[in-house]
This record gives C-alpha cells, structure tokens and sequence, in this order.
C-alpha cells in the first residue's frame, strides 16, 4: 500500500493556502464580519472561557463510560444527540440546536472524549469504546434512545453505536462520513480517497502532528476548515467561526486527544482488534438512515460515501448537497436544518 504525503500538514502560512479559497478571511488579520440576519444565533461569547460559549442552550456535565462529557443543550421532546468531528467540538451545531429544539425534540451537542469540556482520558479512543461513550449519554440523560447525527468522526462513531446499540438508536443521520467499512475499503483500495484524506496518514507520526496543531495559536485548524468547506460558501468560515476552533485546540492535550481514534483507525488494520472490529461492523444497521454529504468535499470523496446503504436493511436516504464541501451543517445551516428536521419528523421514511 503506498501512503500519500500528508499535505493537510505542511508548514502553515500565506503560501500555504489553498487555490480558490482566496476570496474567504483567514483566520488571522481582519475583524470578523458581522453575523449573517438568517444565522439561528449571535457571536459567540466566551463566558465560560473556549467551550461553554453563551447562547440560548444550558451547559452541563455528565457521567458516562468511567468520564465526564459536557454537553449543551436546549429543548424538550424526543431526545437528538449532535455528535461533532475534526477539527470541531460541540459548538460546530450552534445553528441545529434551536432549529431542532423549535422543532419540538430536546436538542444536545456533547464533546466526545478528549475535546471541548469533556474528560481527557489516557486510553480510550477506539471507536468501540468512543461508541459506549454516546450510548452511555443518552442512557444518563434518562431516554430510552435517541436519533443520533453525527459529522465526520462523530459520524464514524455514530454508525458504530447503531451496530453495537441498536436499542439506544431511534435514528440515524450522518455527514460526510461513510459506513466504517466503506471507509476501510476506500482508503486502502482508492488511491484518490487515500489521497483525500491524507491528513489521517500524517496522523500517525508521533507528537508532531500535535506539535503542529497547536502551532501559532492552532493556525493549522483555521487552514484545514478552510480548505474543506465549499468553494462558494462565503458565510462560513468567517473569523468568528475560525478563532473559536482555534481556541478550542488550543486547550491543552485536546491535540493529541483529537488525533488518537485516527490513529487507533490506521494502526488497527493489521491488529486482531481492528480486523474484530471490522468483522463486527458487518452487523446491518436496522434503523431508519439519513445520509448527507457535500458534492465537493475535498476530504471524503461522494463515491466513497455513496456505497454505505449497503450496510443498513432500513429506510436509507441519500442526499447530496450540491455546491458544498465538509462542513454541509454550517455552509448551509438553514438548509441543512431542513432536511434533518423533516426527516426526523417524517413517521414513514423512504428508502
């Protein structure tokens, strides 16, 4: 297998912007715009310092798993876990969490272990483990399940929850991640999806992809969301959006904690635990499934997503986001909003 350089990681600068993105404020520089009429919430303010941002949700902690997830809330109704990805944390579903809880659901955003406010643990990054975290969630908030969305990693995650806890997954909705063993397949057999996502490659030298992470005031997290959100999306990222992020990573060990699951994906493929874990995702998924992807995400190619129905023996929904890249839920939060909630509301999905 030929591993392609890890260009997400080289050296951060001017230079090292992406073309075409050139029309996008950088997360250094310029005051940040003023937020867009249409946005669900105003800038956010850091009264409990880089991760308990104000807004009209409440924080809170709560214990799961042997650790301690923070999560936010807002809403009463059938319970709608968000679960974030790379390089994000609970904040990145600040548009869906009133959209969801006008809706009439009880919205939470939790950070996954080692990120944002929740506990950062020296072991524990398997997705196995990371998928007992969420079900111990939703079993600590005191519902008998939950309709589990997930984005990037916390897709990844939330596709292995509906596999090993069916029971605790009413249903299931992900972005811009496909099914873990369609991502296998794709990374070791599709040269252009391991191309793709090469930054997991250079996640696996020790120390200095967190060295990198963090450098100048994690530069590189405000780059990377850059370079992944669509071309034609001018209101995200914005310098709000990107300083967060970037003062989120910044918290100690959150780095290395955040690169750990992409490790544990890569290192495992040779290792009993990782062809275990493959075997059992074998398992269907038997809930009803949204899957929604941006037509140029630069990180997970849409053919690489588009084969993951196979997996589920449920209602699967497919749908492309025409003109968006990785981050569908914040380039077009009121669209994406939409779909989600007409979905969740919808009493006989399609397949």
């Amino acid at each position: 297998m030929t591993v392609p350089d890890s260009s997400a990681f080289r050296p951060v600068g001017p230079e090292g912007r992406a073309a075409g993105h050139e029309k996008k404020a950088g997360p250094e520089g310029s005051t940040a715009p003023a937020p867009s009429a249409a946005a669900p919430v105003g800038p956010p303010v850091p009264v409990g310092g880089p991760v308990r941002l104000d807004g009209p949700w409440t924080h809170r902690d709560v214990a799961a798993n042997g650790a301690r997830f923070h999560i936010a809330e807002m809403g009463e109704g059938p319970l709608v876990l968000l679960l974030h990805g790379f390089p994000q944390f609970w904040w990145t579903w600040r548009h869906q969490l009133p959209a969801l809880a006008d809706a009439g659901f009880r919205a939470v955003a939790m950070d996954l272990r080692g990120v944002g406010g929740s506990d950062r643990t020296p072991r524990g990054y398997d997705p196995a483990n990371l998928a007992l975290d969420i079900t111990g969630v939703i079993r600590s908030l005191g519902e008998p399940d939950a309709a589990l969305v997930g984005h990037d990693m916390g897709g990844y995650l939330a596709w292995t929850a509906a596999v090993m806890r069916p029971k605790l997954v009413r249903r299931l909705v992900v972005s811009s991640m496909p099914h873990p063993r369609r991502w296998r397949s794709s990374m070791l057999s599709d040269f252009a999806q391991s191309r793709a996502g090469s930054y997991i490659w250079g996640f696996q030298r020790p120390w200095v992809p967190e060295r990198q992470l963090v450098a100048d005031d994690a530069a590189l997290v405000g780059r990377l969301i850059h370079e992944w959100a669509g071309p034609g999306t001018a209101e995200f990222p914005d310098d709000t959006a990107v300083d967060v992020y970037r003062r989120a990573m910044s918290i100690p060990s959150t780095a290395h904690c955040s690169v750990e699951p992409y490790r544990w994906m890569v290192r495992s493929l040779a290792r009993p635990d990782g062809i275990q874990f493959n075997r059992r995702m074998k398992r269907p998924v038997r809930v009803p499934t949204l899957h929604l992807h941006g037509s140029l995400d630069p990180v997970i190619r849409t053919r690489s997503s588009a084969g993951s129905g196979e997996y589920v023996e449920a209602p699967y929904r497919w749908r492309l986001f025409d003109g968006l890249g990785h981050f569908p839920h914040e380039e077009d939060p009121a669209g994406f909003s939409a779909e989600l909630i007409n979905w969740l509301k919808d009493s006989e999905p399609d397949r």
